[in-house]
């Protein structure tokens, strides 16, 4: 079975001045790779499960993503001013240090995948379905970077997300909706009181340009981390001055 695609097409419209919306963003999942993140390897109907599963799936999922073109206004010693929020991380303050334009955003597939995950009276349907979506949030995800990278000529972009680092804490979620205005009137996505939002398979964060890829995975140092991108590195924390942390 060859790799899939959504078949809808992107379309961005302009909300206002600086802010972009993208609909109906395409998604691609290989189903080898599914049946590797589903442990399924050794069953022998394996790939007509994952068709079925997809089946289910793929029809649910409903990605969409708004950001904005915004300048940064004030560079501090360990925070920065974007649109005249404030946004307070060291690490993000050096991410940004050669940076003047960057990519607020919020991304979702939206909650139709987990509301019929959580309907389906089987907890190991419920993860496999599960598992679709956060695939398919990172497919979106990386629709969403290399778009940035085209139609901004952009060589190399890395973004940071509220909450990834004890550095930027989720708390951080409330200047950055705020920055990009009525999140759930445009895309469907809340904030609660606790900073979570929901739907729970949304991301939220800041692109930048770099020309050194960041990866938030870098500084942490949980071990077992299914969503790891790269390894720790401690002489990159010092260089970030977090090395007391």
């Amino acid at each position: 079975m060859e790799e899939i695609h959504t078949h809808s097409v992107s379309k961005q419209n302009c909300l206002k001045y600086g802010l972009m919306l993208i609909e109906n963003i395409p998604i691609s999942l290989d189903p080898n790779e599914l049946i590797r993140h589903l442990r399924l390897g050794k069953y022998e109907n394996a790939m007509r499960l994952v068709e079925e599963l997809l089946e289910t799936a793929l029809p649910l999922i409903a990605p969409k993503a708004f950001y904005e073109i915004a300048y940064i206004d004030k560079k501090e010693d360990d925070a920065v001013e974007i649109g005249g929020l404030s946004f307070r991380s060291r690490v993000l303050r050096k991410n940004l240090d050669p940076a003047e334009r960057v990519f607020p955003f919020v991304l979702t597939i939206g909650g139709r995948v987990e509301e019929k995950a959580g309907s389906s009276g089987d907890l190991l349907r419920q993860y496999y379905l599960e598992t679709i979506a956060d695939l398919a949030l990172l497919s979106a995800a990386a629709y969403l970077e290399n778009y940035l990278k085209k139609h901004y000529g952009l060589s190399k972009i890395s973004s940071m997300s509220p909450g990834s680092l004890p550095d930027w804490p989720v708390t951080e979620q409330k200047p950055l909706f705020a920055l990009l205005g009525d999140a759930e009137a445009t895309i469907g996505v809340r904030l609660t009181e606790s900073m979570l939002m929901i739907p729970r398979k949304s991301i939220s964060g800041i692109y930048f340009p770099t020309e050194v890829l960041f990866f938030s995975c870098q500084l942490c140092q949980r071990e077992r981390c299914p969503g790891r991108k790269a390894v720790f590195d401690e002489t990159l924390k010092q260089t970030y001055g977090l090395a007391e942390e």
